[in-house]
Formats: C-alpha cells, sequence, structure tokens
C-alpha cells in the first residue's frame, strides 16, 4: 500500500478542535485506501469550517444555497488522477467539513465528535475514489455498507462513543 499525506487546515473558530482528531483523520484516509488496496501513494487535503463559509461552497458549486455536514472535491476520475510533479503522489482531491455541522450531529446522534468526524471523513474520501449515493439503490447501499466496514475497523462502529461513564461524573 502506498502512503498518503493528509494536509489538515482549521479555517474556522467557532468549534475547538479536539486533541487527536487530526491522527484520526489521517488515520480515516489511510483505512478507507488500505480497504480500497489503493497501492499508489496520494495526498488528500481537508479542511474545517463554519456553516456559513460551507454554505458558501454549497452553493457555488452544487447550487444549494444551504449549510451542510461536509464537501467533496475529487481531482480524478474513473480512478485517473492528476499527480504532484514534485512528489509523484497521485492527488486524491479536497474534503471540507463543517465542524459546527459536525457537532450538531454528533449531539443529535448521540455519539462523540470524532466518531461524527471519522464518519465524514470516510464518507468523502470514498468520493474521492468515485464512490456516488447520490442516486440511491444498489450504489448507495454499498457505499454506506464500505463506511461502516472502515469505521469498525478503526473502532467507531455505529453506536460507539469515546464518552467513558466515569468522565461524566
Amino acid at each position: 500500500m502506498g502512503s498518503v499525506k493528509v494536509l489538515i487546515t482549521n479555517e474556522q473558530h467557532k468549534v475547538k478542535i479536539p486533541t487527536g482528531l487530526r491522527l484520526l483523520i489521517r488515520r480515516c484516509c489511510n483505512a478507507v485506501l488500505f480497504v480500497e488496496n489503493f497501492k499508489e501513494d496520494s495526498e488528500v487535503s481537508v479542511t474545517f469550517l463554519d456553516n456559513e463559509s460551507i454554505r458558501s461552497l454549497n452553493k457555488q458549486y452544487r447550487n444549494k444555497d444551504a449549510a451542510t455536514d461536509v464537501l467533496s472535491f475529487p481531482l480524478g476520475e474513473n480512478g485517473q488522477y492528476d499527480k504532484n510533479h514534485e512528489t509523484g503522489a497521485l492527488m486524491l482531491g479536497d474534503i471540507v467539513i463543517s465542524m459546527e455541522r459536525a457537532y450538531e450531529q454528533a449531539e443529535m446522534y448521540g455519539h462523540s465528535l470524532q466518531r461524527e468526524v471519522a464518519f465524514l471523513t470516510v464518507h468523502s474520501m470514498l468520493h474521492l475514489l468515485g464512490y456516488d449515493h447520490e442516486n440511491g439503490g444498489l450504489e448507495q447501499v454499498r457505499m454506506r455498507e464500505k463506511e461502516e466496514l472502515i469505521l469498525s475497523k478503526l473502532g467507531l462502529p455505529r453506536g460507539a462513543s469515546y464518552v467513558n461513564e466515569d468522565d461524566e461524573r
């Protein structure tokens, strides 16, 4: 398996980035590429935004005037990717996560922020590799199954939480 360089940028100040979240995102990217048997060296960019900023991107690129949790901007098509001429790594694309929305959804679904960000990262990585769920059906089922498989391998199965009962006392 090739290595993946994950460039992470925080361009929001509404949600504190928990310790270890950047490492978790890198682990998620590696896990997706491992499960997909992706053998090339690659690069991925992950950017944290607030709801207002992701709403602007969603309107600009998808013509949807609403905040969303995550956006994926693949740099490849049909398994063909641009190459970074300095490193030789394949540039898979960009992932943009609304940390505000991730925090809201973690509370809504009753799991940790880490689990939510991991899910969003895995989901977007699969998009960068060509998976799609927009049309529903079998493609959506395959993508959801793959997401849960990868999250389980990372120790973050559905319903998992890093909140320890002793921490709440």
